[in-house]
């Protein structure tokens, strides 16, 4: 079981650092992955400290920013490795522009950099130029992610479908049908992995995407989990 976090397992907030995790979220993840013995891993564009901090006490599987770091069941910490210069002056660009503009939120992952746009999105051609400006300069280790009023500079050819295939290779999660929930455009990596090994892909909310079943929001998420963690059920179709 991989699930993303922002809009699949908890609502959107207008700022990342805004989001919330109750008890019965924290009490859900560990009857679920009581039930799935242990194969339940969070799959987030966010960095693993953002999450375990979000999440604490409880420490799951999780792979953060899109892949470039992986914590595995036995607690091992994969992280790929870049040069950061030229990525420390471009996040003071994005940071600088976020400070002129009230609206725009810069979320400053380490490997990844994010500009969210959700409360300015009239900025949204200003913050596409600026990200394809920067990624430019940065050169062909990275590349520009579009996401839900979000544009995003990461590594090249990490997404959470890499993520999701190398926990696949490794225990509790290697032999079982893989399920993937996500909401935005970067989950369509996972839904896509999962689609080739025969697993189910489960997009939250509308649009098209490749996920071949569909829950229309967090909520509904939290409520299937549930049932899913006490009867095994599963999602309607597409």
């Amino acid at each position: 079981m991989f699930l993303d976090i922002d809009g699949t397992l908890l609502d959107h907030a207008e700022h990342p650092a805004a989001v919330h995790v109750d008890a019965y979220v924290l009490d859900l993840l560990n009857r679920l992955r009581d039930a799935h013995d242990g194969a339940v891993a969070l799959i987030s564009g966010r960095a693993v400290a953002d999450i375990d901090a979000l999440f604490h006490p409880l420490r799951l599987p999780v792979a953060g920013q899109h892949g470039v770091e992986r914590r595995d069941a036995q607690e091992r910490l994969h992280r790929h490795a870049l040069p950061v210069e030229g990525l420390r002056h471009a996040a003071e660009r994005i940071a600088l522009m976020a400070a002129h503009h009230p609206g725009l939120v810069f979320e400053d992952k380490g490997l990844n950099l994010a500009l969210h746009y959700r409360r300015a999105p009239h900025m949204e051609r200003e913050v596409q130029r600026l990200m394809r400006e920067l990624l430019g300069e940065l050169g062909d280790q990275f590349e520009l992610q579009s996401g839900k009023l979000v544009w995003e500079i990461k590594p090249s050819g990490r997404d959470k479908g890499t993520a999701v295939a190398e926990f696949l290779q490794e225990p509790p999660f290697a032999g079982r049908q893989p399920v993937f929930i996500g909401d935005d455009l970067t989950d369509e990596f996972g839904f896509a992995l999962v689609n080739s090994v025969g697993g189910h892909s489960i997009k939250v909310g509308t649009g098209p995407s490749q996920a071949n079943w569909r829950l229309p929001d967090a909520r509904s998420v939290r409520r299937w989990l549930d049932e899913l963690a006490r009867y095994g059920l599963v999602a309607s179709r597409t």
